[in-house]
């Protein structure tokens, strides 16, 4: 989605398009969060074999995938690319200052670069985070770049990753933390 010149929009209206949707009054129960969890770790699985893994026939599970698409609980089944793989073996996070909001339309349109993997409005001492997988340090260079050439943006401060220990997508499982001020058992 572009911005139009000329359209006054609040900053909540500017990245409605990227905001996901909220579960629509669904409630998630066991079932929901095996067949979530099991779809996280291999979207191809058939709904027979998920149907054996959370022990409900295919045709239920089958059922309960529509409606957790429906209530957008599952947006979407999607390949998760290897970097090294395809030749962007360097990644990122780079934190980008700007002068006012961060999320500026001159700023949005590094969306439209396939080095940009995840683009956040933060809090803190910084105004947007960037996920960022580049072929090289040089081309890492060249993003940051045509950052400090974008109106507005102040200053970036790169991480680069040296290895990851974990990387997936949202996990359906939920912890059950005590209460604020409860003391953890050792």
């Amino acid at each position: 989605m572009r911005f139009r010149k000329g359209l006054n929009m609040s900053s909540v209206e500017k990245t409605d398009h990227v905001r996901r949707p909220q579960p629509a009054g669904r409630s998630i129960d066991a079932f929901d969060r095996k067949i979530l969890g099991a779809l996280a770790s291999n979207a191809d699985i058939s709904y027979a074999e998920l149907g054996q893994m959370v022990a409900l026939s295919a045709p239920a599970v089958h059922d309960r995938v529509k409606k957790l698409r429906a209530s957008g609980c599952l947006r979407r089944t999607a390949a998760l690319l290897d970097g090294p793989a395809i030749g962007k073996p360097l990644l990122a996070f780079v934190h980008v200052d700007s002068a006012g909001w961060g999320g500026t339309q001159e700023l949005m349109t590094v969306a439209d670069l396939p080095e940009v993997e995840e683009i956040h409005s933060v809090a803190g001492d910084t105004c947007m985070l960037l996920k960022v997988r580049c072929a090289s340090t040089r081309a890492l260079e060249a993003l940051l770049a045509q950052l400090y050439a974008t109106p507005g943006v102040k200053s970036t401060r790169s991480y680069i990753v040296l290895s990851t220990y974990l990387d997936r997508t949202a996990q359906a499982g939920i912890t059950e933390f005590p209460p604020v001020g409860q003391v953890y058992a050792v």
